[in-house]
């Protein structure tokens, strides 16, 4: 009787160790998805420019083209940071011209502060034809106390849109960035 017994337990035993061994690869796979999602979303959105990411561009090798594109620029800044932001003003230009206009940040406090912008493009769509070359989010920005400071943005509008037929209407883009704190020495 325990011969029979037995080979029944092992047949239990081999298919428990292998579902025992599936739940464990599949956590690991949840575990390892879960630390990856946020650089593979972040460089997904930079490929395709979805929620309104641009591009990172050292020139543009295309030229420009006839039609024309007016770039608007917005500023918003959280409450921890007492910085004053007046963005540039809007700028229209024949499409693949490189631009610069200028952003201008004022520390209103009495100590030095660290800052960091963050961006987005509407409409979202056009992140993708929105190149910059050079620009102030790249990096954080220390502030001394009551100093005030230009940044620059040198851009351009990929002429490739003018192929998007999604796009055909759109003549305006806006550029709005978001200033916040760094937590860093001297902030």
């Amino acid at each position: 009787m325990t011969d029979t017994v037995l080979p029944h337990r092992d047949k239990h035993q081999g298919r428990n160790k292998r579902i025992g061994l599936t739940l464990v690869v599949v956590v690991a796979a949840m575990v390892g998805a879960a630390y990856a999602s946020v650089p593979l979303y972040r460089l997904f959105c930079q490929l395709t420019g979805l929620d309104g990411t641009t591009q990172v561009s050292s020139g543009n090798p295309k030229g420009v083209i006839a039609r024309e594109m007016t770039v608007r620029f917005d500023s918003n800044v959280e409450g921890g940071l007492p910085w004053t932001i007046t963005p540039a003003r809007p700028i229209t230009d024949k499409i693949g011209t490189v631009d610069t206009v200028v952003f201008t940040a004022h520390n209103s406090s009495d100590r030095p502060i660290t800052g960091q912008a963050i961006f987005n493009v509407t409409p979202e769509q056009t992140g993708i034809y929105f190149n910059k070359i050079e620009c102030f989010c790249f990096t954080e920005q220390t502030l001394q106390p009551g100093e005030t400071v230009e940044m620059p943005i040198v851009f351009f509008v990929d002429p490739d849109i003018a192929e998007d037929k999604n796009l055909d209407t759109v003549r305006d883009i806006t550029l709005s960035y978001t200033f916040y704190a760094v937590k860093s020495e001297g902030s």
